[in-house]
Protein backbone atom coordinates (compact mmCIF):
# COMPACT_ATOMS: atom_id res chain seq x y z
CA UNK A 1 0.00 0.00 0.00
CA UNK A 2 1.14 3.51 -0.62
CA UNK A 3 0.95 6.39 1.55
CA UNK A 4 -0.26 8.56 -1.20
CA UNK A 5 -2.01 11.57 0.39
CA UNK A 6 -5.27 13.22 -0.56
CA UNK A 7 -6.57 16.74 0.12
CA UNK A 8 -9.37 17.90 2.12
CA UNK A 9 -11.15 18.46 -1.69
CA UNK A 10 -10.34 14.91 -3.21
CA UNK A 11 -11.77 13.80 0.35
CA UNK A 12 -15.06 15.99 0.05
CA UNK A 13 -15.41 13.47 -3.55
CA UNK A 14 -15.71 10.53 -2.09
CA UNK A 15 -18.78 8.62 -0.42
CA UNK A 16 -19.23 8.45 3.46
CA UNK A 17 -18.02 4.77 3.55
CA UNK A 18 -14.54 5.83 1.37
CA UNK A 19 -13.98 8.50 3.61
CA UNK A 20 -14.47 6.47 6.48
CA UNK A 21 -12.71 3.43 5.37
CA UNK A 22 -10.07 5.75 4.15
CA UNK A 23 -9.56 6.70 7.79
CA UNK A 24 -9.01 3.38 8.70
CA UNK A 25 -9.17 0.33 6.32
CA UNK A 26 -11.21 -1.32 9.14
CA UNK A 27 -14.19 0.35 8.99
CA UNK A 28 -15.15 -0.89 5.54
CA UNK A 29 -14.99 -4.63 6.90
CA UNK A 30 -16.94 -3.32 9.91
CA UNK A 31 -19.60 -1.89 7.31
CA UNK A 32 -19.92 -5.03 5.70
CA UNK A 33 -20.81 -6.85 9.15
CA UNK A 34 -23.35 -4.76 9.43
CA UNK A 35 -24.92 -5.13 6.26
CA UNK A 36 -24.94 -8.75 6.74
CA UNK A 37 -26.42 -8.74 10.02
CA UNK A 38 -29.30 -6.58 8.72
CA UNK A 39 -29.82 -8.77 5.48
CA UNK A 40 -30.28 -11.57 7.60
CA UNK A 41 -32.46 -9.56 10.23
CA UNK A 42 -34.81 -8.59 7.41
CA UNK A 43 -34.58 -12.12 5.85
CA UNK A 44 -35.84 -13.63 8.84
CA UNK A 45 -38.46 -11.26 9.77
CA UNK A 46 -39.70 -11.32 6.30
CA UNK A 47 -39.16 -14.09 3.89
CA UNK A 48 -37.71 -16.79 5.88
CA UNK A 49 -39.38 -20.24 6.03
CA UNK A 50 -38.35 -23.14 7.87
CA UNK A 51 -35.52 -25.10 6.37
CA UNK A 52 -33.32 -28.06 6.97
CA UNK A 53 -30.01 -26.86 8.19
CA UNK A 54 -28.41 -27.68 4.85
CA UNK A 55 -30.51 -26.05 2.82
CA UNK A 56 -30.49 -22.92 5.53
CA UNK A 57 -26.95 -22.92 5.15
CA UNK A 58 -26.94 -22.40 1.49
CA UNK A 59 -29.62 -19.97 1.73
CA UNK A 60 -27.50 -18.01 4.02
CA UNK A 61 -24.14 -18.36 2.17
CA UNK A 62 -26.36 -16.86 -1.05
CA UNK A 63 -27.73 -13.85 1.60
CA UNK A 64 -23.89 -13.27 2.53
CA UNK A 65 -22.73 -13.15 -1.13
CA UNK A 66 -26.08 -10.91 -2.18
CA UNK A 67 -24.23 -8.86 1.08
CA UNK A 68 -20.88 -7.85 -0.87
CA UNK A 69 -23.09 -6.32 -3.67
CA UNK A 70 -25.02 -4.21 -1.34
CA UNK A 71 -21.61 -3.52 0.16
CA UNK A 72 -20.05 -2.47 -2.74
CA UNK A 73 -23.49 -0.08 -3.83
CA UNK A 74 -22.56 1.58 -0.34
CA UNK A 75 -19.25 2.03 -0.94
CA UNK A 76 -18.86 2.90 -4.62
CA UNK A 77 -21.60 5.00 -5.34
CA UNK A 78 -23.03 5.96 -1.66
CA UNK A 79 -26.65 4.09 -1.97
CA UNK A 80 -28.11 4.10 1.29
CA UNK A 81 -28.03 0.52 1.95
CA UNK A 82 -27.41 0.43 5.64
CA UNK A 83 -30.54 3.09 6.21
CA UNK A 84 -32.64 0.86 3.94
CA UNK A 85 -32.01 -2.20 5.91
CA UNK A 86 -32.52 -0.85 9.01
CA UNK A 87 -35.91 0.80 7.72
CA UNK A 88 -37.10 -2.14 6.16
CA UNK A 89 -36.11 -4.23 9.66
CA UNK A 90 -38.12 -1.82 11.31
CA UNK A 91 -41.14 -1.76 9.06
CA UNK A 92 -41.16 -5.41 9.33
CA UNK A 93 -40.38 -5.77 12.76
CA UNK A 94 -43.79 -3.72 13.02
CA UNK A 95 -45.57 -6.10 10.80
CA UNK A 96 -44.49 -9.28 12.44
CA UNK A 97 -45.86 -7.58 16.21
CA UNK A 98 -49.23 -6.81 14.96
CA UNK A 99 -49.80 -9.97 13.32
CA UNK A 100 -48.56 -11.31 16.63
CA UNK A 101 -50.96 -9.12 18.59
CA UNK A 102 -53.83 -9.92 16.13
CA UNK A 103 -53.41 -13.62 16.31
CA UNK A 104 -53.40 -13.78 19.89
CA UNK A 105 -56.29 -11.47 19.73
CA UNK A 106 -58.36 -13.95 17.59
CA UNK A 107 -57.14 -17.14 19.47
CA UNK A 108 -58.59 -15.19 22.57
CA UNK A 109 -61.87 -15.44 20.48
CA UNK A 110 -62.04 -19.15 19.95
Amino acid sequence: MDNQQYSEADLENLTWLMRWTYENPWNGLYAFLIIVVLAIIVFNLGFAQKLPILKKIVVYIGLIIGCFVLWFLEFAFGAPMIVVLIISGVVLGIYRFRLHLHRKEKQKEL
